[in-house]
């Protein structure tokens, strides 16, 4: 009964400071000691809660040099105008006609290049929004396909925090996981191109009322060679080497390109990396290309930390063994990837973070999958196609409360348009389901032809 309440209290301290705005990293941390409270009173130590604790958090340490990496990337990017180049050629070659399907399509491409949606968002996803309200198009579905472009690279790129996080919870090869994940959304993907084509005859950008492209000729000098740390990530997740190492070498070219073409100095690149990339107030592009910095990636960090260590007193104390024995129940695949659907939306809900549902997932399900001899590479796909995207559909989680709000949208009025979020679900249940049938008329054949 004491972890019930826990669980209602945490949960209504994290909506409210979603609500107020509130970093969600203290919500946490107030849970996390209601949680650490709770185990001493059942008889654990201070000593055993903070190994506990420790066991758990640890686990988020490859994600957190991921973070440096990532927050550094992210701002060097934009000095170097990869950041702005991407979006340049994007908008300029862009047909009117098929906007909305080119703001998902563009969205997915700058996600799986900088491994982050709230970086799509804040970027190219700003840019798109802009145009969209100037083209008189329905800001709802340009925001629904920016979301679920910028969930695209969240998801599956290799500088992805979300699919290293997943990598290193559940003890499997990165890109195998990623080829997965590519496996496993292709039909999703596929129907979503179908569905934002059609919404696109219905939706043509009528006005281009926006000199985005022109005020970023203005301020940074666009050629081929700016994409160069995009090209090297890409080239480098082709031949499966290390992330940490392909992000080192974007780093460095991108720093290299940031002195030699856009002219920064040294001491301007070293900032940059650090505190995050700006231009002054009072350019136009102040808005739209600013960001960034090892700095801007701690409260992330302590969000996972705490995720992480939090899951590690579940794990110590078996708070959870109730909830995992009704989990036990599943018979079949399908019912496996059901189940944890169900409890990715739940913590999503509860924990208003997608890492915290992700490393709460894991942490519930992991047991399940291992008494049905489901191997760890399944359990990470499964997590991939339900909390990983699904917390961008819950409006109070910072999944989908950060975009919404740095685009100033709906909180709610993009979820229908977000596609390729609930269709990686729904087409994967779907498919375990004709699976099960196929197998059941399978059996029930060879048993009448044995007769």
């Amino acid at each position: 009964m004491d972890v019930i309440i826990a669980m209602v209290l945490t949960f209504c301290i994290l909506v409210f400071s979603i609500l107020k705005g509130i970093f969600v990293g203290i919500p946490l941390s107030i849970g996390f000691f209601i949680f650490a409270y709770i185990s001493w009173k059942r008889g654990f130590s201070l000593k055993d809660i903070l190994i506990m604790s420790y066991t758990g958090g640890k686990k988020a340490f490859v994600v957190l040099k991921i973070f440096i990496l990532i927050g550094a990337i992210t701002a060097i990017w934009m000095a170097a105008g990869t950041v702005p180049g991407i979006v340049y050629y994007g908008v300029k070659f862009m047909n009117p006609n098929f906007f909305i399907l080119y703001t998902f399509l563009i969205s997915c491409l700058v996600s799986f290049l900088l491994g982050t949606s709230l970086g799509t968002a804040s970027t190219v996803g700003i840019a798109l929004i802009v145009l969209a309200k100037s083209g008189n198009i329905n800001i709802n579905i340009a925001a629904g396909a920016i979301i679920a472009g910028a969930y695209f690279g969240d998801r599956s790129s290799p500088m992805s925090s979300s699919a290293n996080l997943v990598a290193n919870l559940t003890e499997t090869n990165l890109y195998t996981n990623i080829r997965n994940m590519f496996k496993t959304s292709a039909i999703p993907f596929i129907i979503s191109i179908v569905l934002y084509t059609m919404i696109s005859f219905k939706q043509p950008l009528n006005f281009l009322g926006s000199s985005i492209d022109s005020e970023i000729i203005n301020n940074f000098d666009i050629n081929w060679v700016v994409l160069l740390p995009s090209i090297i990530i890409i080239i480098f997740s082709i031949f499966k080497i290390n992330v940490k190492i392909s992000m080192f070498f974007s780093i460095l070219v991108a720093s290299i390109i940031s002195v030699s073409i856009q002219e920064y100095n040294l001491t301007e690149i070293l900032k940059y990396i650090i505190l995050g990339f700006k231009l002054d107030t009072s350019n136009p592009l102040y808005t739209i290309i600013k960001g960034g910095g090892i700095v801007s990636m701690w409260k992330a960090s302590l969000v996972v930390f705490v995720s992480c260590s939090l899951a590690g007193i579940f794990d110590g104390t078996n708070m959870l063994k109730s909830v995992e024995n009704i989990l036990l129940k599943a018979k079949t695949r399908g019912d496996l990837f059901s189940y944890t659907t169900v409890v990715s939306i739940l913590t999503g809900a509860f924990g208003c973070n997608q890492s915290i549902a992700t490393v709460l997932t894991n942490q519930l399900m992991t047991h399940t999958y291992k008494e049905k001899n489901v191997d760890k590479y399944k359990l990470a796909i499964d997590l991939e196609n339900t909390g990983i995207v699904l917390s961008a559909l819950i409006p109070w989680n910072m999944a989908a409360f950060v975009p919404t709000t740095t685009m100033n949208v709906s909180s709610f009025g993009f979820i229908p348009y977000a596609f390729y979020l609930y269709l990686i679900p729904i087409i994967n249940i779907l498919s375990f389901k004709i699976l099960e049938i196929s197998h059941r008329k399978f059996s029930i054949t060879s048993c009448n032809s044995k007769y």
